[in-house]
């Protein structure tokens, strides 16, 4: 992901690569970024120390962990830069708590940067609300077996874009697995399945079903291209902003 962020980076002429991080270990380290990203050498080495990434950067962009995001927005916030945040698997406590460090700097945050899935998320939430209580709806994500967080951001943010236009709380009504007899389906609730298996980049599919019919939305990514660009999109909106959390739907005036 960061190969592709650097790659696409370096396409904007009103863009310069001042830094390039990594796990502290990892094997990368010393290595020119441009290098690694197949665009050529950009002066720009590889490094583990917060300092040498971005203590010249305006805007910080950050597919990390969320550990690592939130040592990286406490930076921010302390030295006034501003963020892209792609990192997914917050639990609730730590969310809240980059939410309270965002407040000190710009920041977009976005389980996903694609276009097409920003907008999915609208259509989504449209949906629910012109369909009403008569359909049920499911959710089923797909990714590669590396993933470490399940569900997807995505699929949950698919899931409360549904849940907001239906009325509903997700954390109340959202629904990981059925496994053994567990009786019929609750009206309210909400499906979310997953998948894992091979390089798959990440697929979801929220089905609106009801009695006779079937209304499906799908994204398909065919590459890390399209997360890539949206997050260049971001990186050229929120340098200027007021302080606070902002979305892709933000950036893309949805």
């Amino acid at each position: 992901m960061g190969q592709r962020i650097i790659h696409f980076l370096s396409q904007d002429e009103n863009l310069e690569i001042v830094g390039a991080g990594e796990i502290e270990g990892h094997p990368s380290l010393g290595t020119d970024a441009g290098i690694l990203a197949g665009i050529g050498e950009i002066g720009v080495p590889v490094s583990d120390d917060i300092e040498v990434t971005s203590s010249d950067a305006d805007v910080i962009v950050d597919f990390t962990s969320p550990e690592a995001t939130l040592r990286n927005a406490a930076y921010a916030s302390e030295h006034g830069k501003c963020m892209v945040i792609g990192t997914t698997g917050f639990t609730s406590e730590e969310s809240k708590k980059l939410q309270e460090l965002s407040g000190g700097f710009p920041c977009v945050i976005a389980p996903n940067m694609s276009i097409g899935v920003n907008v999915m998320f609208e259509i989504t939430g449209l949906l629910a609300r012109a369909l009403g209580e008569d359909y049920d709806v499911e959710i089923i994500e797909a990714h590669h077996k590396h993933k470490l967080d399940s569900p997807s951001g995505t699929a949950l943010g698919l899931g409360k874009a549904a849940a907001e236009g239906l009325g509903r709380d997700l954390g109340k009504v959202a629904r990981f697995e059925r496994h053994g007899k567990i009786g019929e389906r609750k009206q309210d609730e909400i499906g979310i399945q997953t998948v894992r298996g091979g390089d798959i980049v990440g697929e979801h599919t929220v089905m609106f079903i009801g009695e006779g019919e079937r209304l499906e939305i799908t994204h398909r990514a065919q590459s890390r291209d399209n997360f890539a660009k949206g997050a260049v999109r971001a990186v050229n909106w929120i340098y200027g902003k007021p302080p606070g959390a902002y979305t892709m739907k933000d950036v893309l005036s949805l």
